[in-house]
């Protein structure tokens, strides 16, 4: 396991150099954040002194090298709008966004495992066929769509849930959180499970396609004939097998609801990092594009690392063949 798990290490510091050079071109290499930064009024020497100030007279590949060398001891640079490091402001809408995103999962796991399974044990049944038509529209919708919808419905018509904003928080751990309140979980419940929806269609499906394939194995037909219960076969046989494909999905998913939180983060007015990146989009500061795109390229990594190590966990065959290979 530790050379397994060594070797992933590698690969992702491999990954992750050559992300950091994809990255910092593309994003230095559109726009000039100059015209932004200065009023159309500055004379000539308040250009070139500006654009001194925040290293862009120099060449490119040197940008790049500095970049590097400053990431590795912790600074990804200064914002060119707030003048102020680009990690500190991404990591104080951090907590906000990673609160949204694991109640999304939490969702998308309580409501998709079970209504998968049911899907797949009753597939022919009313509430079987009614679930995959739910799934279907989970795909099919558009996330903003939803969004908005929700708040027509259970914020503006019924007044049950706010429209925006994130609530009262306290700390927990040191951490600003706000499902610890009844307010708070009344702003986080519709942004949340808008940002969910698309998972839990996908868990549906994933469980539901996991099940049935489950149940027609020799193992399954075998605890059938020794006698066990169908909620001992379920739980113990089906379950634990269909369990591998959908912790990578889960485990993947939950790197991709953090990087496109940005459209639910928007319609709800959620403070978390989307709509940092949306303004500093807007006003091309680069130092913030490129630390929260890292930063997105490193929760990938690890997610990637995590799933990888939680396979061999689960199937230890996958982890003998690595080795082999």
């Amino acid at each position: 396991m530790l050379v397994f798990i060594i070797r992933r290490l590698l690969q992702s510091l491999v990954v992750l150099l050559v992300m950091s050079l994809l990255v910092f071109v593309g994003v230095y290499a559109i726009g000039n954040p100059i015209d932004m930064l200065i009023s159309p009024d500055a004379d000539q020497m308040d250009r070139i002194r500006t654009i001194a100030a925040f290293g862009l007279d120099k060449p490119l590949w040197e940008q790049y090298f500095i970049f590097v060398k400053n990431a590795l001891s912790g600074d990804m640079g200064n914002s060119f709008a707030f003048s102020t490091p680009a990690l500190t402001l991404i990591f104080e809408r951090m907590p906000a966004t990673m609160e949204l995103a694991l109640t999304a999962i939490v969702m998308s796991i309580v409501l998709g495992i079970p209504l998968g399974l049911w899907a797949g044990l009753r597939p022919n049944g009313i509430a079987g066929k009614s679930i995959m038509a739910i799934s279907i529209l989970g795909f099919s919708l558009p996330t903003f769509w939803v969004g908005l919808m929700l708040i027509m419905v259970f914020a503006v018509q019924l007044g049950w849930l706010p429209s925006s904003g994130r609530g009262p928080t306290s700390l927990l751990l040191g951490v600003p959180v706000s499902f610890l309140s009844v307010d708070g979980l009344r702003h986080l419940l519709m942004p949340a499970f808008n940002l969910a929806l698309f998972n839990i269609a996908l868990v549906i499906r994933l469980t539901r396609a996991g099940a049935q394939e489950a149940l027609l194995q020799d193992y399954v037909k075998f605890a059938r004939a020794k006698g066990l219960t169908n909620a001992r076969i379920i739980s113990v046989h089906v379950l634990k097998n269909i369990l591998i494909p959908i912790v990578t999905v889960i485990a993947l998913q939950f790197g991709s609801i953090i990087a496109f939180a940005i459209v639910t983060e928007s319609v709800f007015a959620w403070p978390g990092m989307g709509k940092l990146i949306i303004d500093s989009i807007r006003f091309l500061d680069r130092p913030v594009i490129v630390a929260y795109l890292m930063l997105i390229v490193v929760i990938f990594i690890f997610i990637n690392l995590v799933v990888d190590v939680l396979y061999s966990l689960l199937d230890p065959r996958v982890r003998l063949s690595d080795t082999k290979g």
